[in-house]
């Protein structure tokens, strides 16, 4: 049961966006750029965004060498190119919106490791620097072995090492918290704890359903036009998008005295990736070895994968150094057939941004910018 007052002054709303990550804040900050007067609410169904925006690693990537190549077996020249750009604009806007100090963005360096099965990596490194000189303007990548020894990784496994010469990092927690701050001071509303159940399109407005299990009732929410950002979630408000979740593990050991890199490191095919953060190491990845378990929106650890990322932690990356973990986690990525972010109006009230292929840092801003240009009062 609802009163007067609250139907009246807490309900209505010019847009809604569904979903307070990386994408659904930095839309509703584009809105109000395009709409100054306009009232602008974000529900997430979680005390915080719970999917990858607030669990990745902080890579402020486009794509190591290994990815690239292999992207480029499945898609077109031009689609790869177009996505690569894609993720270089967006980590540009982000930068730009917030500054690098607000976000802890550096460039300490960024590097793939390469095994002996993708060692002819190293043969197409001028080819792939050929078709993103357009866009990166100077070399992305190029052979960096002087550096194996100097990180003390194992030769046994590190055949050879590429620097990504375009890539930083960035602090996941800094940047998130100052998209909400900066939502918050440009008069958007975020409410949390406030998942959606499903909503409704009328002649006139969307209405959006959220339980309120106090009350035993659900908030009946109206908007002009309503946004899902949902990423790895949609299915659950859009269940015939082609959305598939692919669930991440990450480790962080304990501090390490005297660890001999800094920057941002991929392996794989971008399949694993790891980073120094505050003199600790920060491990993840590793879904391939598990595909099937892997696609779950359920935010737990696979001991398996956790087990793996640990043995390579101690044989590769640390092979003559101790170590202690000190967390583990696990974020909600989404997939689907192409890497290509969803980015659409179902209809002229309904609108959507998802499916970041675990570049979500990289593309939030550019998609939600993308999407925000295409809004008709």
């Amino acid at each position: 049961m609802f009163s007067y007052w609250e139907q009246q002054s807490f309900t209505q709303y010019q847009h809604i966006i569904i979903g307070a990550g990386i994408v659904g804040l930095s839309l509703a900050i584009e809105l109000r750029h395009r709409f100054p007067k306009d009232r602008i609410l974000i529900l997430e169904r979680g005390m915080m965004s719970t999917g990858a925006s607030s669990r990745n690693a902080g890579f402020a990537c486009m794509g190591s060498v290994t990815e690239l190549l292999s992207d480029l077996q499945t898609a077109s020249v031009d689609e790869v190119l177009t996505l690569f750009e894609a993720r270089k604009k967006g980590l540009e806007i982000l930068r730009t919106r917030l500054g690098d100090e607000r976000i802890g963005y550096a460039e300490n360096g960024s590097f793939e490791l390469i095994d002996d099965s993708k060692i002819k990596a190293i043969e197409q490194l001028e080819y792939l620097n050929q078709l993103l000189i357009p866009i990166t303007q100077k070399a992305a990548f190029r052979l960096a072995n002087e550096c194996i020894s100097e990180f003390d990784f194992s030769t046994n496994f590190t055949k050879a090492l590429i620097e990504n010469c375009c890539e930083g990092e960035l602090n996941t927690g800094k940047m998130l918290r100052a998209l909400s701050d900066l939502a918050l001071e440009l008069k958007i509303e975020i409410k949390t704890n406030a998942a959606v159940s499903h909503f409704e399109e009328r002649e006139q407005e969307v209405q959006v359903f959220v339980p309120d299990h106090l009350r035993q009732a659900s908030w009946n929410f109206k908007c002009r036009q309503l946004y899902i950002c949902t990423n790895a979630f949609t299915s659950q408000l859009l269940p015939n998008e082609a959305v598939i979740p692919g669930r991440g593990q990450v480790l962080l050991t304990k501090p390490i005295s005297g660890l001999k890199f800094k920057g941002i490191f991929h392996m794989d095919d971008g399949y694993f990736y790891f980073r120094e953060l505050e003199n600790r190491v920060l491990f993840g990845g590793g879904r391939n070895l598990d595909i099937a378990t892997e696609q779950t929106t359920d935010l737990a650890l696979n001991d398996n994968i956790q087990a793996h990322l640990q043995h390579l932690l101690k044989t590769v990356i640390l092979p003559r150094t101790a170590f202690e973990i000190e967390q583990q986690w696990a974020g909600i990525m989404a997939f689907g057939p192409t890497k290509t972010p969803i980015v659409k109006a179902f209809s002229e009230r309904i609108f959507g941004a998802f499916r970041m292929g675990g570049m979500g840092v990289a593309l939030g801003s550019e998609v939600a910018q993308r999407l925000a240009k295409e809004i008709v009062p």
